[in-house]
């Protein structure tokens, strides 16, 4: 590895030899090979361009003094090698103005602002604060936020842009059991290092409305949410199936378990029925459903919502049970179809593992085979068990049911594949027009009947499986008085549900894939649910509204209690309260409110912070209502998002808030992955494989592959010392387990946080997702230390830069100002339209063009720096203190493009020497022939025939051509 590998500084040499002198290296220090020696307790990732992961840990240190001393020499190695790369004092200039930025409050947003003032703001998805920290996939949207609020600010907004914590949940509980840390002690801890990293990073916050859902200031008003719900029937308790797990003691949602197991811990999930409470979102579902089309969001999370509220129309049947002996019962099961058109092709119907009328009709020969069945069905999540690929499983219950179309006795199955959450948990099976139920009756020999023609394909043998709509055929019944044949299927389901209502056999209904929202946890570290349970008769009543907040008590033991009660039952002499009507007896309810509870509603909270009177002040709320930009993964698309809709428009019901809908515009950002890493096999002998000659790879070892081996090959990547062996390259999503993390920290010791911002932003479009390569960093880095010497000039001898700077009071050229009104109108819009990479790339132009001017105008330089700082604040910060000016440059005006320089008025001229065109020059319209023969005389082509030689006359024709005529007779000599 060279030296200039490590330092890259390839496209400014001259750096090299100031910053040498400034570090004071000799020729006896050199870094072009990592240490020789092996030294206990130090772990070093030399790789070239890549240096944040080096670090020291003194692990295995056992106080040896020559170890100690090879420490030392080898941490300074690495500390010299951090400030060769430091070209322009960011080390410096960061902390500066992030202490500025703080003892000033210069982000902070008045209680009180100037509602005359067009306002705007914006928000980040607020994290989790977990003991990991930060990983450099965060920054990427807190730093498009930051880029939009700094821009709308200098535009003159009022800019709203507040941070929090979204710090209740199973995480901090898991880790509290583990180690007998109180929750809240490692909460507020892990809230400490985050806020320390975001502001290492610059960002703009208003750390003055800062909040965490922890606080029972901020969770008073989850609980005034809560009775405000209950009060209006949306709160309710029922028994339902939970996901259960055991080893952790509480409920956990779908997405909480993967492959029958939790997802934290891996421990094995039960189905079983709770009494849990539960939040009636499926009251709102059509107002969810049709206000997705006011909001300016990605039509993929719009659809991913608009399928989970899952709205369809059809009709719910009533299927008599009959008993033994074939006679009809006062019990029916009734199912939901969308398909009323082929009732008659129902031949057998299926009930779900939790159905609450299965034990009923079940018969005594068949009961230990359904027991065995429900438990089995009760180890799976249902999105395992309504799995399309997945192979179906079901049980006969030994009990029939009479189709109500034409008094066919049909058999009832138990399969899991029919849910209890969804519809009614029963459905009638129809194999021949239902994919799954056609896999179903084949595997168990159950009849199938057709009763929908294809009307592309009338052939009688085809009698595959047709889910599609027809004619119907097969369907009329003199018994039922049912006759749907020869009409369409539109036209019969029509028909059957006007039937069915008439015989009260059922009804037209509307049904929703959204269930009610499973809103308890058997969880300590949650916000309390403020209701209390009256001992005699097991009524539920509100805790009053004057009593909140109703707080967490502290407890020591957080272990599940092995019953399915909730830790909180510990807390005796909190749960033991009374009736303060009656003065009975009463216990407060012990499950707690899941993690999204907090998360639903905080940005209401952050418009009136501190406001102990009411949950967010009206005029406050109007003003600041919605949120304009609303920045976050879109994993939390029918969560997070759908849940905060919901309250939202309850709040809304209720005189609250004053719009329909909290979030305008919703930007979801791509996902940083970590670096690529390049995977070989060796077979049983230790011979490797390749990738593209060996069909059974998953038979032999797999191998990571460190980059220094590897090479690129056409459009391949080969093992160095082995070409003819290909690898597979792969990035994969940073986690700890593979070892992909790479620390903010790490990167802004070595190459600031404005880098680090700027990379993040360049690596690619802000809504893809994009590969980490640390020694990408290197590109904007030194582009920032080429934007600080434009401005500052060059380093001194001793390596460090002059206080002033060496912008000039020069009128500027045209040529000056139409490149800088350009850079205006390209950043401009590329931040305004979230395109922050090309807006990097437009300010890079500007850069390389100005380095060939002879000199810097402060009327040119000074709108680039304010353009630079919403990418690159402290940078930005410094040059504009530096240009003589003594605030902030936060609330200066964004610099305008000025239309009359977009034009491009510029011509391609022509020249000739001695009447043979020689090459061309561009010239403004009406350029003087003066300015012509200076342009062509400073032309790299056209020097070589002008320099040295006396000119007869010049022929010059505007707009056309330049002919200079060359005095052969008369050589001018030039001076030297």
């Amino acid at each position: 590895m060279s030296s200039h590998q490590i330092l890259q500084f390839r496209s400014d040499p001259f750096v090299l030899s100031h910053c040498c002198r400034h570090t004071r290296l000799t020729s006896s220090l050199t870094l072009q090979s990592p240490p020789k020696q092996s030294f206990p307790g130090l772990r070093f990732r030399w790789r070239r361009s890549n240096h944040t992961r080096v670090r020291s840990s003194a692990t295995e240190a056992q106080g040896n003094n020559g170890n100690r001393k090879k420490e030392s020499l080898v941490s300074e190695t690495v500390k010299t090698s951090i400030e060769l790369k430091r070209v322009y004092p960011f080390h410096e200039i960061e902390p500066k103005w992030q202490r500025y930025w703080e003892d000033n409050s210069t982000f902070r947003t008045p209680d009180d602002v100037d509602t005359s003032k067009p306002k705007f703001y914006v928000l980040d998805m607020f994290p989790y604060p977990s003991g990991a920290g930060l990983h450099v996939g965060h920054p990427l949207g807190y730093t498009a936020t930051d880029i939009l609020a700094r821009l709308r600010r200098m535009q003159g907004y009022n800019v709203l842009h507040p941070m929090g914590w979204d710090a209740f949940g199973l995480p901090a509980e898991q880790y509290a059991i583990e180690t007998g840390t109180h929750p809240k002690a490692t909460t507020l801890k892990n809230i400490d290092r985050f806020r320390l990293q975001l502001k290492s990073l610059g960002f703009s916050y208003d750390w003055d409305r800062e909040l965490s859902t922890t606080e029972p200031d901020y969770y008073k008003w989850t609980q005034w949410i809560f009775l405000q719900l209950y009060k209006r029937g949306l709160a309710y308790q029922a028994e339902v199936p939970v996901n259960w797990c055991p080893a952790l003691g509480t409920v956990l949602a779908n997405e909480e378990v993967v492959d029958g197991v939790s997802e934290r811990g891996g421990h094995p999930v039960i189905r079983k029925p709770m009494r849990q409470w539960m939040l009636k979102i499926t009251a709102y579902a059509d107002r969810l459903l049709e206000d997705l089309d006011e909001l300016e969001w990605p039509e993929s999370i719009k659809e991913m919502q608009r399928n989970w509220i899952g709205r369809s129309e059809g009709a719910e049947l009533n299927f008599s049970i009959l008993d033994g002996e074939g006679r009809e019962t006062d019990k029916e099961i009734t199912v939901y179809t969308t398909r009323p058109d082929t009732l008659f092709g129902a031949t057998y119907m299926v009930v779900a593992p939790e159905h609450q009328l299965l034990s009923y009709f079940v018969t005594a020969e068949q009961k230990q085979q359904v027991e065995e069945y429900k438990d089995f069905a009760s180890r799976k999540s249902d999105l395992e068990r309504t799995e399309l690929q997945k192979e179906k499983t079901g049980v006969f219950t030994g009990c029939y049911a009479k189709n109500p179309a034409n008094g066919d006795a049909i058999p009832i199955w138990v399969a899991d594949y029919v849910l209890a959450s969804y519809g009614t948990g029963a459905i009638m099976a129809v194999p021949a027009h239902d994919t799954r139920d056609h896999e179903f009756a084949l595997k168990y020999n159950i009849p199938i009947k057709w009763v929908v023609k294809n009307e592309a394909n009338s052939s009688d043998d085809a009698k595959q499986v047709y889910p599609g709509l027809g004619i119907i055929e097969n369907s009329s019944s003199l018994e039922t008085g049912l006759d749907i044949n020869q009409l369409s299927s539109k036209e019969a389901a029509l028909k059957v549900i006007e039937w069915a209502d008439s015989t009260g056999n059922g009804k037209k209904k509307v049904n929703y894939k959204l269930r009610d929202w499973l809103f308890a946890r058997q969880r300590y570290w949650g916000e309390p649910i403020p209701i209390l349970i009256l001992d005699e008769s097991g009524k539920t009543i509100a805790v009053s509204e004057s009593e909140l907040p109703l707080t967490l008590p502290e407890l020591n033991d957080f272990t599940p209690t092995g019953t399915g009660e909730p830790p909180l039952s510990k807390a005796v002499s909190w749960v033991n309260t009374l009736d303060p009507t009656t003065e009975k007896p009463a216990k407060r309810e012990t499950s707690t409110m899941p993690q999204w509870a907090g998360s639903c509603w905080y940005y209401l909270r952050f418009m009136d912070p501190k406001n102990p009177e009411a949950l967010v002040d009206k005029e406050k709320e109007k003003y600041w209502s919605p949120v304009d930009v609303y920045v976050g993964g879109a994993e939390h698309a029918v969560l997070h998002l759908l849940y905060s809709r919901f309250w939202h428009k309850v709040l809304y019901d209720i005189g609250v808030v004053s719009t329909k809908e909290p979030f305008k515009c919703v930007i979801n950002q791509g996902i940083i992955l970590g670096e690529v890493q390049y995977t070989a096999w060796k077979d049983q002998e230790g011979n490797y494989v390749s990738a593209d000659t060996e069909e059974r790879l998953n038979e032999h070892q797999q191998v990571t592959i460190p980059e220094e081996r590897v090479m690129k090959s056409g459009d391949h990547f080969v093992l160095k010392e082995e070409p003819s062996i290909r690898l597979i390259p792969r990035a994969y999503k940073m986690s700890k387990s593979r070892g992909n993390v790479v620390n903010p920290d790490d990167v802004v010791l070595e190459y600031g946080a404005d880098s680090l911002r700027l990379y993040e932003m360049f690596m690619g479009p802000f809504r893809d997702s994009k590969t980490w390569n640390t020694s990408g960093i290197e590109g904007v880095h030194r582009f920032l230390a080429r934007t600080w010497r434009l401005v500052i000039g060059l380093p001194q001898s001793d390596g460090s830069f002059k206080e002033g700077t060496i912008v000039t009071d020069d009128e500027p050229t045209l040529e000056q100002l139409r490149t800088l009104h350009k850079c205006i109108a390209k950043v401009t819009e590329e931040i305004e339209s979230t395109r922050f990479n090309t807006g990097i790339s437009g300010m890079m132009e500007f850069v390389n063009a100005a380095y060939k001017w002879n000199s810097q105008p402060r009327r040119i330089i000074e709108p680039f720096v304010l353009l630079l700082s919403p990418y690159a604040p402290h940078m930005a910060e410094e040059l504009w203190s530096r240009l003589g000016h003594p605030n902030s440059l936060a609330y200066e005006s964004f610099p305008k493009a000025n239309p009359d320089y977009l034009k491009n008025t510029t011509i391609v001229l022509p020249v000739q020497i001695n009447g043979k065109t020689r090459g061309t020059i561009e010239v403004e319209e009406g350029c003087s022939e003066d300015n012509a023969f200076d342009l062509a005389s400073q032309d790299e082509k056209l020097r070589k025939y002008l320099d040295g030689q006396s000119i007869k006359k010049r022929i010059y024709v505007p707009g056309k051509i330049l002919n200079v005529i060359l005095d052969r007779t008369n050589v001018k000599v030039t001076k030297k």
